[in-house]
């Protein structure tokens, strides 16, 4: 199936929802996760759809498996939530792409079926307690890293859910190459160790990050 902007997007009864406006990808893989439909007669704001809602069996155009009432149910498409790709980074040529941002009182693990990103491991902050098995801990302090192997900042603060102890973001310090502190998710977290965190973006992305705390 081939991604263009602008390609109409059916239900699974056959009847026209809007076009294709851009994808979410999954920043480790690659791959297309969301599909994002234009607003137009039918919805008044863009929508946002898994890419597990596509009738795969059919090539010739993008049908959803699901009936044009359901549409209602999907998540609105907020800019604040994405980060736009540069064009080079694009999974697909034809259509313009972004990594999902979530905001700081939004969980990840606990959206809306319809946009939550694929599954990723527990992070915790790291205690001198033991820490749970199947669980990874972000530190205060360590070194981050981003995917051209870049070292963007140290971690400065470490955001956690109230209501289950999960790490959701954490802060990066100003330094080197930004001059003013960075809200990552933990989404973008490839890899992690007692010293160095590594991200699945690259630096020029980070830079296009808005401050944080945001300013007014």
């Amino acid at each position: 199936m081939r991604l263009i902007k602008g390609a109409d997007i059916y239900s699974s009864e056959g009847e026209k929802l809007g076009t294709l406006e851009r994808v979410i990808i999954d920043p480790k893989t690659k791959e297309v996760t969301h599909l994002v439909i234009g607003k137009g007669l039918l919805f008044t704001t863009n929508k946002v759809v898994a890419m597990d809602m596509v009738n795969p069996q059919i090539e010739e155009n993008i049908t959803l498996l699901s009936p044009k009432q359901r549409l209602e149910d999907f998540q609105d498409f907020e800019d604040a939530h994405y980060v736009n790709l540069n064009e080079e980074d694009y999974p697909e040529r034809d259509v313009e792409a972004s990594y999902w941002y979530p905001p700081t009182n939004l969980a990840w693990w606990r959206t809306d079926m319809y946009v939550a990103p694929p599954s990723m491991p527990i992070f915790v902050r790291k205690t001198k307690q033991n820490i749970p098995e199947g669980t990874i801990a972000v530190e205060e302090g360590a070194k981050v890293m981003s995917r051209d192997d870049k070292h963007v900042g140290n971690v400065e603060q470490v955001i956690v859910d109230p209501q289950d102890n999960r790490v959701t973001h954490f802060v990066i310090s100003e330094g080197i190459l930004f001059k003013e502190q960075k809200l990552i998710p933990v989404i973008w977290i490839s890899t992690i160790d007692e010293q160095e965190i590594h991200l699945s973006v690259h630096a020029d992305l980070l830079d296009r990050l808005p401050a944080y705390p945001a300013t007014s």
